[in-house]
C-alpha cells in the first residue's frame, strides 16, 4: 500500500448514467495524465447542460464543449489552470454563462461557492456542494443526482489514476485526510476524476487513498527518526520507488506531510498547477 501507485484506486466504471458525456482536453502530459477531464452533463428533455472544468484555453476543446449546447451553468472544482483556463472564453462563447468556483478569482457572473451542501440543483439535475479542500484550499467535489442515478465529480480529490498532489502550503494533508473521509461515504457511486478514467465506486476510492497516504506517514516518520533532516533527504528515503524525474513533485508532497506532522517543512513549494502520482 505504501508503494509508488499508478495503478486505479478503486475498479473503473463499466458504464455511466447517459446524461454523463465526457470530452478530454488534448493537454496530456506526467502531470496530467490523459488529460484534463470535462464533464458535460445534462438531464433528458431537452434541459440545458451544466459543465463541469472547461480545462486549458484550447479554442478546439472549447469548441467542442460549445458544441454541446444549450449549456446553462459552468462549475469549477479548483483553480489550477488545467482546469480553470479555458473558463472565461467559454462562458464568452456561450454568451456569458455563469461560472461558479469556491475562488472568488474563477467566479463569474455568480457568487462563489462557499456552503458546504449547497443545493445548485437546476436544469433537471439535484447538484450537492461537497467541501473537500486539501488538494487545495479551494477543492470542492460536486453530487450530482438525476432520477435514481448518482454521481460525484471529485476533480483532482480523487484521480483515476493514481493519487493526487497535496503541495504545502495552499495543499493541506490534515484538510485533505478530512476530505477523503466525507467521500468515503458515497458508497457505490461512480467517481468522475479530473483525470483518468472513471471509477465505479467513490468510496473505495477514498479508502484506498486514505490508507496510502497514512502508509506514507508512517514511512516519513521513520524517515525523520532515521535522521532525514530537509524534504530533499525524505524524498531520497520515502520515494524511492519513484522516477528520479518526478522527485521534484514529491517534494511537494513531503512538505505537505512534514506540516502535518509538525515539522517545518522549509520554504514552500513553488507554485503548482497540476498533479503527480504520490
Amino acid at each position: 500500500m505504501s508503494g509508488h501507485v499508478t495503478a486505479p484506486a478503486a475498479a473503473l466504471a463499466d458504464e455511466l448514467p447517459t446524461w454523463v458525456t465526457l470530452l478530454r482536453a488534448p493537454n496530456p502530459g506526467p502531470m496530467t495524465l490523459d488529460g484534463t477531464n470535462t464533464w458535460v452533463l445534462r438531464a433528458p428533455a431537452g434541459e440545458q447542460a451544466i459543465v463541469v472544468d472547461p480545462g486549458p484555453a484550447d479554442e478546439g476543446h472549447l469548441t467542442r464543449i460549445a458544441e454541446h449546447g444549450p449549456i446553462g451553468l459552468i462549475l469549477i472544482t479548483h483553480g489550477h489552470p488545467d482546469h480553470t483556463e479555458g473558463a472565461a472564453r467559454l462562458s464568452g462563447l456561450l454568451g456569458g454563462v455563469h461560472v461558479l468556483a469556491a475562488d472568488p478569482a474563477h467566479t463569474i457572473g455568480g457568487e462563489p461557492l462557499t456552503e458546504p451542501d449547497e443545493d445548485l440543483g437546476g436544469f433537471g439535475l439535484e447538484i450537492r456542494l461537497l467541501g473537500t479542500p486539501g488538494h487545495t484550499a479551494d477543492s470542492v467535489c460536486f453530487l450530482v443526482e438525476h432520477g435514481d442515478e448518482r454521481v460525484v465529480l471529485t476533480g483532482d480529490t480523487i484521480l483515476g489514476r493514481g493519487t493526487t498532489v497535496v503541495a504545502h502550503p495552499d495543499g493541506h494533508l490534515g484538510d485533505y485526510l478530512k476530505s477523503l473521509e466525507l467521500l468515503s461515504a458515497y458508497r457505490r457511486i461512480p467517481a468522475l476524476p479530473g483525470h483518468g478514467p472513471a471509477l465505479a465506486d467513490c468510496a473505495a476510492a477514498a479508502d484506498f487513498y486514505l490508507a496510502h497516504r497514512r502508509a506514507r506517514l508512517d514511512q516519513v516518520r521513520a524517515a525523520v527518526a532515521a535522521g532525514a533532516s530537509t524534504p530533499a533527504d525524505v524524498v531520497a528515503a520515502v520515494y524511492a520507488d519513484v522516477d528520479r524525474s518526478l522527485w521534484w513533485a514529491a517534494e511537494w508532497s513531503v512538505r505537505a506531510q512534514l506540516e502535518y506532522l509538525g515539522v517545518d517543512p522549509g520554504e514552500s513549494a513553488p507554485g503548482v498547477s497540476g498533479l503527480e502520482h504520490m
